[in-house]
């Protein structure tokens, strides 16, 4: 996926140059072909190839140029491949994606954030799937999930913020044991330093309409960011750099209505113990 979006970049800076992928191949003294599959994001680069490509490009941001230079190298193995004949690709690729961003913003308004809810709570959500999961496939999504969670606890731990509707917090999949331990596990979660969770109670109507899960994964520079919409079919993955000043500003807005951290807090607290 670091892979694609890279390629996207370097796509994007020959198009404002106006030079075809022909003579841009022929700049650096690949074929064509390579040079397609490279803006694809299936071929890699070197380091020093995209340097050539920027500078033939008149790309005069040196920040941008190292930000692309960073995100080029040998293609490391990560925890995540194991699950690449377990899994939908669009379902493994999540884990790459959070582990390079740089923070992470979520908002939600019918289901916890992924990377905060416990296994029993997601368990619980998977068996309410159409079509219905076979046990085995549960446990490999269960593992997956709670494995994805690392990026919370690494050194450093990657900033994470969410916010989350009451709806969400009301919602029983499971009984009231395992809603009132996700309730509890939440504010846990949301005491550590690199978390901060907000809460929209059902008497906030002015917040943007947010019909999917959005995740936003900074990158190195704000255009190079990603944001993440959770599907039926998977993730989708938007990259246009007027999408993800949309989606900054609906986080933004989303965030402002929102209960500060300390009073979110104490709301889920009070949902937990009347569950």
């Amino acid at each position: 996926m670091r892979q694609r979006r890279l390629g996207i970049e370097l796509r994007r800076l020959r198009e404002r140059a106006g030079m075809s992928s022909t003579d841009a191949a022929a700049m650096i003294g690949i074929q064509q072909a390579r040079m397609s599959m490279i803006e694809a994001g299936r071929h890699g680069v070197s380091a020093d190839r995209v340097r050539a490509m920027t500078r033939g490009y008149s790309c005069g941001d040196d920040e941008l140029v190292e930000a692309l230079v960073s995100m080029t190298g040998r293609r490391e193995r990560g925890w995540w491949d194991e699950y690449r004949e377990l899994l939908p690709a669009s379902v493994v690729e999540v884990a790459e994606f959070e582990h390079h961003a740089s923070a992470i913003r979520v908002a939600v308004v019918a289901s916890m954030p992924g990377l905060l809810q416990t296994p029993e709570h997601f368990r619980a959500v998977l068996r309410c799937r159409v079509p219905v999961l076979r046990p085995h496939e549960v446990e490999h999504r269960a593992s997956f999930r709670m494995k994805r969670q690392a990026v919370l606890y690494s050194d450093p731990p990657t900033p994470y913020r969410a916010v989350i509707h009451e709806a969400a917090l009301r919602l029983e999949y499971a009984g009231a044991d395992t809603t009132r331990q996700q309730l509890f596990h939440l504010i846990e979660m949301s005491e550590r330093p690199n978390v901060t969770v907000q809460v929209i109670p059902f008497g906030a109507n002015d917040f943007p309409a947010v019909g999917q899960s959005i995740t936003y994964g900074a990158g190195l520079l704000p255009h190079l960011s990603t944001v993440a919409l959770d599907t039926d079919h998977g993730c989708e993955y938007l990259f246009a750099e007027a999408q993800l000043e949309r989606y900054r500003v609906v986080l933004d807005r989303t965030e402002s209505v929102a209960l500060p951290p300390g009073k979110s807090r104490d709301f889920i607290r009070r949902i937990a113990k009347s569950t």
